[in-house]
């Protein structure tokens, strides 16, 4: 004991050499110092009760640690509570992208109206009262030149009726093609609430992730404050040397930038969360984590969820539509070339009328009615030339549904592998931390005894905060994947 002594304090190597290699080394200086031993189960905690000794000379300057307040970044519980649900409610309702979507949903249904009103009659009214003076004429007029035209004093009134009777197909083709367009505006409303809903679930689970990753970030702190007090009680009663000293608090230091990253990486966080959720305020919510411990499994055939997603897909559904309303377009720009048959009619009166029309005008009130038929013969190709562009455009459409059925397919071949990868890295991140807590345990025992040195528990410490981190986000991550299957299936 008193050669121990003594060559302890030949220097640093020999006593980190005595202190590895002799396993009773650390109890034997505890009681020889006047220091009471501590059990194995207990660690190193016994050593933060140590009575200070002497401090030994630092061959170099040693900064203060700078102190991070440990519920920086935290939600508080004084924050309104936010629940995936809510967040999604909220962002389909304030989110501008959806009230673009839905405009353009009605604006496409007028269009509708505009191109019904074709099919339906019109009726023109029209009043006219003249006063000129008697027998006179129009001499000049740029519109009429050669004609002498008389005025006549008059007032009369009356109303004139078109109505179409046919047109063989081109205008109930071009309403058919309206409303397949009106319909596909619907799905793409679809399709964008969707978009939003899984954009806010990624925000969400993202800002779950933080705050369980700022958490551990906090952990870690203080238990390295602890051991470098630990540490730092060691070196101060000359059990440990001052090499421990600085791996105690590099590793301190190393945890306090963790923090610093987490907390910054929980308020962006919540800023991205906040854009989703269409709110121009930094709010800060207390997210409620409704995830399960044992979640279900992810989904295993992925070939029978492709064809789900085919049925369910509303972007598919919008092309799709797309794809008949341009059909029926090319069938309305083929039919230009029938015969356009309307019936029209026209009646009113004329109370006020001029002695000068002589028997032109017998009665007081006027009515026809009759039946045009035009048929065009030859306009330069024009009609060819729109059928050949609505039939062109008709092919690119369906050449965009096979595309976009082979990007469905594949995202949801990839989004249900992630799934099933995320699932198992939960077991697998839960068996990893439980081996870093244990592996930890062990360090810090063996380090007590005086079995191993500094860079045993040093390097305990850091894989069980990695560790710890991975399976925080391995649950979320799983989370994520879900949702970003069921968008892939159109739910």
């Amino acid at each position: 004991m008193l050669n121990c002594r003594k060559i302890f304090g030949f220097g640093m190597l020999c006593a980190v050499a005595i202190t590895c290699g002799t396993v009773p080394f650390c109890s034997m200086e505890a009681q020889s110092q006047g220091l009471p031993e501590a059990p194995a189960a207990n660690l190193i905690s016994s050593a933060a009760q140590t009575p200070a000794a002497p401090a030994q000379t630092v061959p170099f300057p040693m900064p203060p640690m700078p102190h991070l307040p440990s519920s920086m970044g935290l939600a508080s519980a004084n924050y309104p509570k936010l629940t995936i649900a809510q967040a999604e409610e909220m962002a389909l309702k304030n989110n501008p992208n959806i009230s673009v979507a839905q405009l353009l949903a009605l604006a496409q249904k007028q269009v509708t109206r505009e191109v019904r009103s074709a099919e339906l009659p019109t009726a023109t009214g029209a009043v006219m009262a003249v006063d000129a003076n008697q027998n006179g004429r129009i001499a000049a007029d740029a519109q009429s030149p050669y004609d002498n035209p008389r005025i006549l004093p008059r007032a009369a009134a009356g109303a004139e009726i078109n109505q179409l009777i046919t047109d063989f197909g081109h205008t109930g083709n071009l309403v058919r093609s309206a409303k397949f367009n009106a319909q596909a505006k619907v799905d793409s409303e679809r399709a964008t609430e969707l978009d939003i809903t899984l954009v806010t679930d990624e925000a969400f689970y993202a800002a779950l992730s933080a705050q369980a990753v700022l958490k551990v970030a906090q952990q870690t702190v203080e238990q390295r404050e602890s051991t470098d007090q630990q540490v730092r009680a060691l070196t101060k009663s000359k059990i440990r040397s001052d090499l421990d000293l600085s791996f105690a608090d590099v590793q301190l230091s190393q945890a306090k930038l963790l923090l610093l990253n987490a907390q910054n990486n929980e308020q962006a966080s919540m800023a991205a969360l906040n854009d989703v959720l269409g709110s121009e305020q930094d709010t800060q919510y207390s997210l409620v984590d409704e995830t399960n411990n044992n979640p279900a499994p992810a989904p295993d055939d992925a070939e029978a969820l492709v064809k789900v997603a085919f049925a369910q897909r509303p972007d598919l559904a919008a092309l799709n539509e797309q794809y008949i309303a341009d059909q029926h377009y090319t069938r309305a720009e083929r039919d230009l070339w029938m015969p356009s048959i309307n019936a029209l009619g026209a009646a009113g009166g004329e109370p006020v009328r001029s002695d000068d029309d002589g028997d032109l005008m017998k009665s007081s009130w006027f009515g026809v009615a009759g039946v045009n038929v035009s048929i065009p013969i030859f306009n330069g190709f024009l009609f060819n030339a729109e059928e050949a562009q609505a039939n062109l455009q008709t092919k690119a459409k369906q050449q965009q549904i096979r595309n976009l059925r082979d990007t469905i397919a594949r995202d949801v071949r990839t989004s249900v592998l992630n799934a099933q990868t995320a699932f198992q890295r939960i077991a697998v991140t839960e068996q990893m931390l439980y081996q870093a807590n244990f592996a930890l345990a062990l360090a810090s025992a063996r380090y007590k005894l005086g079995l191993s040195g500094i860079v045993e528990i040093t390097q305990s410490q850091l894989s069980e905060t990695q560790a710890a981190i991975d399976n925080a986000n391995a649950r979320y991550a799983y989370q994520t994947a879900m949702a970003v299957v069921r968008y892939e299936l159109g739910q």
